[in-house]
């Protein structure tokens, strides 16, 4: 859609702002709960114009994206679903309104979260589905909050520091990579993240 992507360009512009690092908390924030454009494009923007503070910019990205998680969660535990258990007319202000944000969507992560709980936070951060789909359905389940906490921590410090390593690293030839192995890249470090937590939790019990 034509209007998503002036918000893109829009994004972008605040790289080339003395309010860039501003911006990528607000966005960040922002996108945990409604907004369309992820994080990661102001960010690998910010990077690219100061290599030196690629990790100070992960930083920032993951404050925001964690505190909007939150919001996000009492959005859901409060005011998304009636006491019959219908969505109320601020769920389907969402629906109708919020890109990517679709009943059928909120039903399928719905289910995850009936089968694997918080989890599904730890898979959620790599995801290219709008990270807000998670956090308000997590507050719908009530998923224990603490727990949503730590895995929203994880999860969005791993992908955006991952990719302000790779930038840091290897400089503007690696953001083409990035964004054309996106999904795959994704896939598999959700992979060895999960993995991970499930090793250590069998030689805790």
């Amino acid at each position: 859609m034509k209007w998503i992507r002036q918000v893109y360009d829009w994004v972008l512009g605040w790289a080339d702002s003395p309010y860039g690092v501003h911006a990528l908390f607000l966005l960040a924030f922002a996108e945990a709960v409604f907004f369309p454009v992820p994080p990661d494009v102001l960010l690998i923007a910010l990077i690219l114009g100061r290599t030196r503070k690629a990790f100070w910019f992960a930083g920032v990205t993951t404050a925001g994206s964690v505190l909007g998680a939150m919001v996000g969660y009492a959005i859901g535990y409060y005011v998304w679903e009636n006491p019959s258990g219908e969505f109320t007319g601020f769920a389907m202000f969402f629906f109708n309104h919020v890109p990517g944000f679709t009943v059928e969507l909120f039903d399928r992560i719905s289910a995850l979260f009936g089968k694997y709980n918080f989890w599904v936070i730890f898979v959620a951060g790599f995801t290219p589905i709008p990270y807000k789909v998670f956090t308000i359905t997590g507050g719908v389940f009530q998923v224990h909050f603490a727990w949503f906490v730590l895995a929203s921590v994880v999860s969005r410090a791993s992908r955006f520091f991952v990719i302000s390593m790779l930038i840091w690293k290897f400089g503007p030839g690696i953001k083409a990579f990035i964004d054309k192995y996106f999904n795959i890249l994704a896939i598999l470090f959700t992979i060895l993240l999960v993995g991970g937590f499930f090793v250590v939790r069998y030689f805790i019990e």
